[in-house]
């Protein structure tokens, strides 16, 4: 595992991304599925008319709102697996930390088309978004819960900043939208059981089509300042730690926001 671990870090550095075929069995995608099935309808029914307007992905996933205590310990103990954390330490090795879960789905609307983005646009401007991009930046592990048409990504963009095509379309400038084919694109259809790895920050986007629902798990560098954009509902209370088989990764994220409180009182 270990020489295969220092293969993914090398693909994921060189490429911003790798996919790990039937990584998962069927009988833990099964699993994972139905717990995820539940917290989908219970979303869906509680955000019905954003989800029939324009939603095709939610968050916290592993949160109280929408779960029963036994089901976000299944999420917890999926997340932090050996099979996991394995992948986790290849990409990020000195303390891998939780920051949320997402799904990823298609919209109702028919009009609606996948786009091309790069996940740290929501939070900064052109010109710190090519600073962020050199810097630690958060990854997206994805396991889709069913066979979907899957990602199209752009290799590299994770340390590189945009050609004038792929600003033009992802800034939806000079004519063009978003949704507008990139000739630098390339196509990774998914299946339930494979695992597909990449930055938050590379250009990417998800293909809409088929039975698509893929769970995100994002993942940060705790050299990294993403502490703040961690909900702490999200996170396993105190009480539900030891119905984890391996906490490590929620740890490190209780720990940096307990450090980060006492920076703040200070």
């Amino acid at each position: 595992m270990i020489e295969n671990q220092h293969q993914l870090n090398n693909s994921y550095q060189d490429h911003g991304y790798f996919v790990i075929r039937n990584y998962f069995s069927i009988s833990e995608i099964s699993a994972l599925r139905e717990v995820v099935l539940k917290f989908h309808q219970a979303w869906k029914q509680d955000n019905a008319t954003f989800y029939r307007e324009e939603a095709f992905n939610s968050s916290l996933i592993t949160g109280s709102q929408y779960l029963a205590s036994d089901d976000r310990v299944t999420l917890f103990n999926f997340i932090g697996s050996k099979k996991m954390m394995n992948i986790v330490d290849a990409v990020i090795a000195n303390n891998p930390a939780f920051m949320n879960t997402q799904l990823f789905f298609n919209p109702v609307n028919p009009q609606q088309k996948d786009f091309w983005h790069r996940d740290c646009q929501y939070d900064h401007d052109i010109e710190i978004q090519k600073q962020v991009i050199h810097e630690t930046q958060v990854v997206h592990f994805r396991v889709p819960l069913f066979d979907e048409l899957g990602m199209e990504l752009i290799p590299g963009t994770h340390k590189r900043w945009d050609s004038e095509e792929e600003h033009n379309v992802r800034q939806e400038e000079k004519g063009c939208e978003s949704h507008h084919e990139l000739s630098g694109g390339k196509k990774i259809e998914l299946a339930a059981g494979d695992l597909l790895v990449f930055s938050a920050d590379m250009i990417h986007r998800g293909l809409y089509g088929l039975d698509r629902l893929a769970l995100d798990i994002l993942v940060f560098d705790p050299e990294g300042d993403f502490v703040d954009y961690v909900d702490n509902d999200c996170l396993p209370p105190i009480g539900m730690l030891d119905k984890i088989e391996n906490p490590r990764l929620f740890m490190n994220t209780l720990d940096l926001k307990s450090k980060a409180e006492l920076y703040q009182k200070a």
